[in-house]
């Protein structure tokens, strides 16, 4: 019986094994046959490893299939993704404590190509710690495993648990009234009083206010300049640009508080153009905790002990909400990039028109 001739091929042969499966193998540009790793169902399959193959030598991308990648585990590769982003200090700081703290412990010592998603549903859903540290947790791992995927080392990302990236609020924070910013201002030390009413008018994050100087405050115009924040990280002063564009922004103060800040000036702030507005004893940057410490003295005192510093910001945003700002002039005023956060100060200026209506009911009650 005659032997049924091969088809010639213009890269690589294919070879039916008496199983039936299909061998498929070349010779690469290091003069060396190389088979497949595996065997394939159809030609067809065998086929298109060929053409992956001859693809990748025409673009230089080709190395010889002994030359594999050592198994790397998902805290080996972690660190190595963790030290090749560029990131600003803090959300390096941030993502180095959630990986040590929620996602190491139980996945850092298996195989990255291991990982499933029952393994990722199970860690999450075992996570012993708050919504917002739970969500960021998560959200780091799936950034992490999108890059495996992107490197093939995995097929697919296996963080696939709905809604895991979305933290719910523990509790709804309520903004301070008026009369109880007035309140907690005056139960301030005379150098930190500006700063109850300045962060929450201009709806300020904690490190843009503690890093406010003498040349970032425009008096003739009213203009507050934020170019640059402050964080502690790893027991460091570091200040620098804002996270994002949207961070860099120019912000007018109310009238209203202008002579407060013209009064603090003159007899609180530092000297020069470089003098920091609030700052510690040691004459750096105020410490969150130094300020905490007396914050919550005063919020006592104004019998708001659940406020927090950073409640100021809060109150500013849900203030500017209900004089009407747009949801671009909330997101540029608070320097967001997505409408998200501004709408959830929207939504809280929302709530409040509620509270006029039972008024206006009062005042037509007693009218009647």
């Amino acid at each position: 019986m005659a032997r049924k001739a091969r088809t010639r091929r213009s890269f690589g042969a294919i070879r039916k094994l008496p199983s039936g499966r299909y061998q498929a193998s070349y010779t690469g540009p290091d003069a060396v046959r190389h088979n497949a790793p595996v065997t394939f169902d159809t030609r067809l399959d065998a086929e298109g490893w060929l053409h992956r193959q001859h693809g990748a030598i025409s673009g230089e991308d080709w190395a010889p299939p002994t030359a594999r990648r050592p198994a790397l585990t998902v805290a080996e590769y972690a660190d190595a993704w963790l030290t090749d982003r560029e990131l600003k200090s803090r959300t390096r700081a941030h993502y180095r404590y959630l990986l040590d703290k929620h996602v190491l412990p139980t996945l850092g010592p298996l195989l990255v190509k291991q990982v499933t998603p029952a393994q990722v549903r199970t860690w999450h859903a075992q996570l012993d710690t708050g919504p917002t540290a739970r969500a960021h947790a998560y959200a780091l791992l799936r950034s992490i495993m999108a890059t495996a995927v992107d490197d093939d080392l995995l097929p697919t990302n296996p963080c696939r648990v709905r809604g895991a990236t979305k933290a719910q609020r523990a509790r709804v924070i309520e903004p301070a009234t008026l009369d109880e910013l007035t309140t907690i201002a005056a139960h301030m030390p005379d150098r930190l009083r500006l700063f109850v009413p300045l962060t929450a008018w201009c709806a300020l994050r904690f490190g843009e206010s503690a890093e406010l100087r003498r040349r970032d405050i425009d008096l003739r115009r009213g203009l507050l300049r934020i170019r640059r924040g402050v964080v502690r990280a790893a027991g460091q002063i570091v200040v620098d640009t804002p996270k994002t564009d949207a961070g860099t922004r120019d912000i007018a103060v109310p009238p209203h508080l202008m002579p407060m800040v013209k009064a603090h000036l003159r007899d609180h702030a530092q000297i020069g153009p470089g003098g920091l507005l609030f700052y510690g004893r040691d004459g750096t940057q105020l410490a969150h905790s130094t300020l905490l410490w007396r914050f919550r003295q005063a919020a006592e005192a104004a019998g708001r002990p659940d406020l927090t510093p950073h409640a100021l910001r809060h109150t500013g945003a849900v203030l500017a909400a209900r004089s009407g700002a747009t949801l671009a002039e909330l997101m540029a005023r608070l320097g967001h990039t997505t409408p998200a956060m501004a709408m959830v100060y929207q939504h809280a200026s929302a709530g409040r028109d509620e509270q006029i209506a039972r008024q206006l009911s009062v005042l037509a009650a007693e009218s009647g």
